[in-house]
């Protein structure tokens, strides 16, 4: 009998449990300064690290990546997870995915990237005893491989086109130019040099709230001018009034990334009209199931759905990949770069894997993550169990 049929016997004899929890708080080096429209990311990123073990030794991971301005910070996710998510988690069976989740919405209002470090675990053991990938328990694929954003957000705009002659000798052809943090004049410059020299490239704009309601229109019917696929979060994720007004203004899309965390957040999206698609990030809807559920909502009101990201690790990278594979109403690509171009290390002992511009669904059990426990060790700054 094989090790996986081995484990599939087990636990359909319900003769598992989950032992061990795990959390880690890291904080990872970076390669440079990136600046956005509500902050700055310098020196090192913060990931929460999950690490589930069952009682015949089956290891599940996940990883929160919150950022503060953004949807809290590390230290409130470690204490969510260890304090509030702990007690009803050591001891239960990893097949009540939806009901250790339910129980979970239940004890801890918000702290949705705690959740989907939570959720991404369990689906990584059930898919290791099962014997299958997690975008198999998701529903099943609907594609191989997923294309690859990288964002353009450095301050120093050389560097910057540094990053872009390697990605494109890597055979990425969308970037995310980060707008809104230095100024209207520096943003028109790098649109005007992407078009000027590099026409092959697909160039969004993602503004991350930066601009000013009072002359956002101005300054968005500017860049209108360089036809990008889609401009993000132009203003205030309260201001939905202003974010409807300029969607139905500019002929360019508008994409709604923080006025948009949960199922119900896009239900009241769809109504008001404030967007026309959605950032989908695991990070914040509190799962890679909820996050199916906003890209589906999307969808059928005729909105586009795109694979965002925090600062992650590629263990997080790999929820996304398989949350994306499974759900083909996401399909504007994906943000998952950061583990192989702006991370100076990462924590999965083989690089998270793309090629000619994409990344590639994996097709190993679980995840198919394989965490580099001694380098998790080096970086962590505290591990509660």
């Amino acid at each position: 009998m094989s090790e996986v049929d081995a484990m599939s016997e087990a636990f359909s004899r319900g003769a598992c449990t989950i032992d061990r929890m795990a959390v880690s708080l890291v904080r990872l080096p970076v390669r440079s300064r990136r600046s956005h429209g509500i902050g700055d990311v310098a020196g090192t990123t913060s990931h929460v690290i999950l690490r589930l073990e069952t009682s015949d030794g089956v290891v599940g991971w996940g990883e929160a990546a919150p950022w503060p301005v953004f949807a809290g910070t590390a230290e409130a996710t470690m204490a969510a997870l260890h304090t509030y998510l702990h007690p009803f988690v050591v001891g239960a069976d990893p097949r009540d995915l939806s009901g250790i989740m339910a129980s979970a919405d239940l004890a801890l209002a918000g702290h949705n990237d705690a959740k989907a470090a939570l959720e991404t675990a369990l689906l990584d053991i059930l898919g290791q005893y099962a014997g299958v990938p997690v975008w198999a328990l998701l529903g099943g694929r609907c594609r191989e491989t997923i294309p690859l954003s990288v964002s353009l957000a450095d301050p120093d705009w050389e560097t910057d086109r540094a990053l872009i002659a390697q990605i494109m000798e890597d055979g990425v052809r969308l970037v995310k130019v980060k707008t809104g943090f230095a100024g209207h004049a520096f943003d028109v410059m790098r649109l005007e040099a992407l078009r000027t020299d590099f026409p092959e490239l697909d160039v969004r704009v993602d503004y991350n709230q930066g601009l000013d309601p009072f002359d956002a229109l101005r300054k968005l019917r500017d860049i209108e001018v360089f036809a990008p696929t889609f401009i993000e979060q132009p203003v205030r994720a309260d201001k939905t009034g202003i974010m409807a007004d300029l969607t139905a203004a500019l002929d360019v899309p508008l994409l709604a990334d923080e006025s948009v965390f949960t199922p119900s957040d896009a239900i009241k999206a769809v109504e008001d009209r404030i967007a026309n698609g959605f950032s989908i990030k695991i990070m914040k809807s509190g799962g890679l199931r909820k996050g199916q559920t906003i890209a589906r909502i999307a969808a059928a009101a005729g909105l586009g759905a795109y694979g965002g990201d925090m600062f992650e690790t590629g263990i997080a990278h790999l929820a996304g990949t398989h949350m994306i594979a499974a759900t083909p109403e996401i399909g504007l690509g994906c943000e998952f770069y950061q583990a192989r171009y702006y991370l100076k290390e990462d924590l999965l002992e083989e690089p998270f894997r793309t090629g000619n511009g994409t990344v590639i669904v994996p097709d190993a059990p679980g995840l198919g993550a394989i965490v580099d426990e001694d380098r998790l060790r080096h970086y962590s700054i505290e591990t509660r169990t």
